[in-house]
């Protein structure tokens, strides 16, 4: 079945900017042409456009997608290749959690300091901004 940018939009759940994107990212084919210059996608296109935003949702950036996608493509690539890549998405991941669980105490810290205080002038999150951004 041939589709339209629209379509295929619709299709794969994707506004038709994010289908031109990708196109100019190379993530997705340069699709076949009608002689008015219509864009005709196939059903593959629906499935990588799939693909990508499933790798999104999953944390991997664009330039990771389009690695998987060459991975997805060489037959002769072993699973362990993909693997790999999802190890490293993984200690990122965890990276990050550490992160924003440290950010977390902090705030809850500060939260709990200024709820004693009634005025800005006193106010330890504000403090606590100001010297960051000072120091």
């Amino acid at each position: 079945m041939v589709m339209t940018i629209g379509q295929l939009a619709r299709a794969a759940s994707v506004n038709i900017q994010t289908v031109r994107y990708y196109e100019r990212r190379g993530l997705v084919p340069e699709p076949t042409r009608t002689p008015a210059g219509y864009r005709q996608y196939s059903e593959d296109a629906v499935a990588r456009i799939r693909f990508i935003r499933r790798a999104k949702e999953l944390g991997f950036s664009l330039k990771e997608i389009d690695g998987l996608l060459d991975l997805r493509v060489h037959h002769e690539t072993a699973c362990h290749d993909v693997e790999a890549k999802a190890r490293e998405k993984i200690a990122l991941v965890d990276q990050k959690i550490r992160e924003l669980q440290a950010m977390q105490t902090v705030l809850e810290e500060l939260v709990t300091a200024c709820a004693t205080n009634a005025l800005t002038t006193d106010c330890p999150i504000i403090e606590t901004l100001e010297r960051t951004v000072a120091g």
